[in-house]
């Protein structure tokens, strides 16, 4: 699709803003999470998708975050240093483990949970609407749902 030169400058800044939300929002509960429970927004994310998936390995990790399967390894290999998550042998591929939650980390993930709904709740709810909200979520859905398909910005390695 082409864009008018004023459109071009919409869709930077769009990308602009949406990048400094994020950081912003990310930033703020990192904070909140760091000083309430001793647990950063990254970890928190990964602990919430190991409840979700249990028996995750570290390659799905990297994929839903998309992020370096080494920089995913080394951040698995902290939580599990802190009693957080346990590793399994994987029984369809020795090479691999599974992750799973333990009872301290199940335990730190539903207080950290109340104290990030919370915050984000009175971040987003204090500058949009609930119409709004969810109209930007659904558009942000859809565009995560396309590049997800196409496999744009995929780590390599």
């Amino acid at each position: 699709m082409a864009y008018k030169s004023d459109e071009v400058t919409d869709l930077q800044g769009f990308f602009a803003d949406l990048v400094r939300c994020e950081t912003r929002l990310y930033n703020a509960l990192n904070d909140r999470l760091r000083e309430r429970h001793g647990i950063v927004t990254s970890q928190f994310e990964f602990l919430r998708f190991l409840r979700e998936h249990p028996g995750a390995r570290v390659a799905d990790l990297a994929a839903e975050f998309a992020i370096g399967a080494g920089a995913t390894s080394k951040s698995a290999d902290r939580l599990e240093k802190r009693g957080w998550i346990v590793r399994q042998t994987n029984p369809a591929d020795r090479r691999s483990s599974l992750l799973a939650l333990t009872d301290e980390g199940s335990r730190l993930l539903h207080a950290a949970e109340a104290t990030f709904t919370a915050g984000l709740s009175e971040l987003v709810e204090g500058a949009l609407d609930q119409s709004t909200t969810a109209a930007a979520a659904r558009a942000l859905r859809r565009l995560r749902s396309a590049l997800e398909r196409d496999q744009v910005g995929t780590p390599t390695g």
